[in-house]
């Protein structure tokens, strides 16, 4: 700016550039198709549905104004302090182990290896396929009657387990699916951090004596820091929005009107207002637990942020 200034002191001639001349119309025009969709399908929903958040709205009629009831009875339901908690838990057990998980498959797919194209498809191909398809693959794990783990359990002389019904069990299956699902994208991230990481650190270490755990320990994990709060950051968002597999694998059972399992033991946020919304038609209340959602998800976003400092190295 300060160059332009001087150029334009020193030469009157030399104009400062208009943002709507000729390249900038076109620009505008290139990129239209996408202003449009974000200005209309995104801050055009979002505007209406926080509105629709301080009314009372059911699609049949038009929305009324009802201030912060949607919200107060929404703190006084115990069915969202219910949904709220199996989603910090799905959160608790899904991010570190997939994170840690998909560390472990890059690091081991980084090395030179036979048929390594080969085994970086077989780990990505569950990221590409739909939920339908691992539904039904978890099923024939984890069905009470055909499943292969009732059948191995019950060679221990251990009785079968209702894993995607039973209370205890449903939330710790749902995130060992979601891990197998979603690790190979985790993982092709990672990969890319580590191919980042130059060669002569590792020289370096061996030259002062480190063994392969003290390389990993002080060579690659600082390195790739920051790829793995990219990886945080997008776990997190991904298990606190997670719907569709909770949808499908657990979408069969019904509980005092609400899907979720037996005794609502995988009612998620989501899942909670989705049905709110589609099952009783209560938009209002759907979109207030939306905002809630959103604001919780920006404030363990910026925590993360925050905490960064100390742990997150981009040099």
């Amino acid at each position: 700016m300060l160059e332009l200034q001087t150029k334009q002191q020193a030469n009157p001639a030399v104009k400062k550039r208009k943002w709507l001349d000729s390249e900038g119309r076109w620009g505008l025009l290139l990129v239209s198709p996408y202003l449009i969709h974000f200005l209309v399908f995104v801050v055009g929903t979002s505007v209406a549905s926080l509105y629709f958040s301080f009314s009372d709205y059911d699609i049949l009629n038009p929305p009324k104004w009802t201030g912060l009831d949607n919200y107060a009875k929404l703190f006084e339901d115990p069915l969202f302090y219910r949904s709220l908690w199996n989603t910090v838990y799905f959160t608790i057990l899904y991010v570190p182990a997939k994170t840690f998980l998909a560390l472990l498959l890059a690091v081991a797919l980084n090395q030179k290896l036979k048929g390594l194209k080969f085994f970086r498809m077989v780990h990505f191909l569950p990221v590409i396929s739909s939920w339908t398809v691992i539904a039904y693959v978890a099923d024939a794990v984890f069905n009470q009657r055909i499943g292969f783990a009732n059948a191995f359990l019950t060679k221990l002389g251990i009785a079968p387990q209702n894993w995607l019904i039973d209370e205890f069990w449903v939330i710790p299956v749902l995130v060992l699916i979601a891990i197998w699902k979603s690790v190979g994208y985790m993982m092709i991230i990672f990969l890319a951090g580590l191919q980042g990481i130059s060669s002569d650190m590792y020289e370096a270490a061996s030259i002062d004596g480190a063994n392969a755990w003290q390389k990993f320990w002080r060579v690659t994990v600082p390195m790739i820091s920051g790829t793995t709060f990219l990886v945080v950051i997008l776990n997190t968002i991904y298990s606190f929005q997670n719907f569709e597999q909770i949808f499908v694998m657990t979408g069969g059972s019904t509980e005092a009107g609400s899907t979720g399992g037996a005794n609502n033991a995988s009612l998620v946020l989501m899942l909670f207002m989705f049905r709110q919304a589609f099952s009783f038609f209560k938009m209002g209340y759907a979109s207030a637990i939306a905002w809630v959602l959103f604001l919780i998800l920006l404030a363990i976003t910026l925590i993360q942020f925050k905490l960064q400092k100390k742990w997150v190295h981009y040099d």
